[in-house]
């Protein structure tokens, strides 16, 4: 019997992650890959080269392939309308995948399907800026609908001038995204992945794993502790409800980022606002590589493949991931004489990206009984890829992280 073929759209560190789970389970892997120099072509033998809006390079990519599945959301949805109309499985399909390309439609259905979200509006004129931020209260959260990750295409904005700009480049019928500027205390995000069969209910099978805290440094994750520390076990059912209802309401299926505030009031009370989506592996998951029994790249090849899905528990009582975003050091490698022997339970991922300032470049992974100590591990191994070899483990106390990171 041959390997089922999994076609995947994207060649960064996401499918690159992805070809080791694939590897085990015994599945082919197929990438449509930027360059062939980019991070998943440096590991996976069927990378074609190609755009990710380019038809033809889709088409070939999905002959004979099981399913068709994405590591980035900038596929054209009209071409993967027709795809699926060809009787090619595409999943997420396009029907679930727009919420994920399009943050007004996503605000429209997350609503409908009752998901706690930001007062927010769809705007296209000073005039219905204005008016919004007058009825919610400056400063506002602007939002291209489409394109933007990783901070990009985000605005605090103080009055609807400072978004004159973006109005004005707006092609006739489109619009930007307006919301609340919530007043968070913290960042969560619930993964949850979906199959399409399986579930009790014929909802398909849905799967959790514990909520997680996650820490941003210039809009781009830098931190996630597993599971969210101080998280009572009330708001982390009530953070796992609303992702699983998301991916059951939007017939995801796959791995689902929900990405989550969580604001604390007074009276000891909380609550839990959805802030944004990802309908494929994310930066939030990969503590689940070292820290679950089933990796949430396992777990989005099994979903896609429509396969019985994996315990999704934490192996250890905390996980602690922190990315490596650029470094001193012209090949970040040259680090591990001391760091692997200096801390042995650090689990390292690169991504094989050359270094740039700010980049991605990789992950270091530490889990354990002891947070603290967790936290400091794996600050302390990410800083020797930085170049930044005076920062040793024993010297960052928990106190000393909270400063820098939050």
């Amino acid at each position: 019997m041959g390997a089922p073929v999994v076609a995947v759209v994207g060649g960064g560190q996401l499918a690159r992650m992805m070809q080791q789970q694939a590897i085990a389970l015994g599945v082919h892997l197929r990438v449509l890959v930027e360059s062939p120099t980019v991070s998943t072509a440096q590991v996976v033998p069927d990378a074609p080269v190609g755009a990710a809006d380019d038809a033809a390079a889709i088409r070939k990519l999905v002959d004979g392939a099981a399913v068709l599945t994405f590591e980035h959301e900038h596929v054209p949805n009209d071409l993967l309308r027709e795809l699926e109309a060809d009787g090619v499985p595409v999943r997420p399909g396009p029907a679930a995948l727009v919420h994920a390309q399009d943050k007004i439609v996503m605000r429209r259905r997350l609503t409908e399907v009752g998901a706690p979200c930001p007062a927010w509006a769809a705007v296209s004129t000073e005039a219905e800026l204005t008016e919004f931020g007058d009825a919610t209260g400056w400063p506002v959260v602007v939002k291209t609908a489409r394109g933007g990750y990783d901070g990009k295409g985000v605005r605090v904005v103080n009055n609807a001038a400072e978004a004159a700009d973006w109005l004005a480049a707006l092609a006739p019928g489109d619009a930007l995204l307006a919301e609340e500027k919530v007043p968070f205390t913290r960042e969560l995000a619930v993964l949850v992945a979906r199959r399409p069969s399986g579930g009790a209910d014929g909802d398909g099978e849905v799967r959790a794993w514990p909520v997680v805290e996650t820490i941003q440094e210039h809009g781009v994750c830098s931190e996630v502790l597993a599971p969210a520390p101080g998280l009572s076990a009330e708001t982390a059912a009530r953070a796992q409800e609303i992702g699983e209802r998301i991916a059951t309401g939007l017939g995801v299926t796959g791995v689902l980022a929900v990405e989550m505030f969580e604001v604390h009031h007074d009276d000891g009370t909380s609550r839990l606002v959805v802030n944004e989506l990802a309908m494929r592996p994310h930066n939030s998951g990969h503590w689940t590589i070292d820290g679950a029994v089933t990796s949430q790249f396992e777990q989005h090849l099994r979903a896609v493949l429509d396969l019985p899905l994996g315990e999704t528990a934490a192996t250890a009582e905390h996980a602690v991931m922190v990315n490596l975003l650029g470094s001193q050091l012209e090949e970040p490698r040259a680090a591990y004489p001391t760091l692997l022997a200096r801390y042995p339970q650090a689990k390292v991922h690169l991504y094989g990206k050359e270094v740039r300032p700010g980049r991605k470049l990789g992950h270091v992974t530490v889990t354990g009984a002891d947070l603290a100590q967790a936290r400091a591990t794996a600050h302390a191994a990410v800083a020797l890829l930085r170049g930044d070899e005076h920062v040793e483990g024993e010297d960052l106390a928990a106190g000393d992280l909270d400063t820098v990171d939050r």
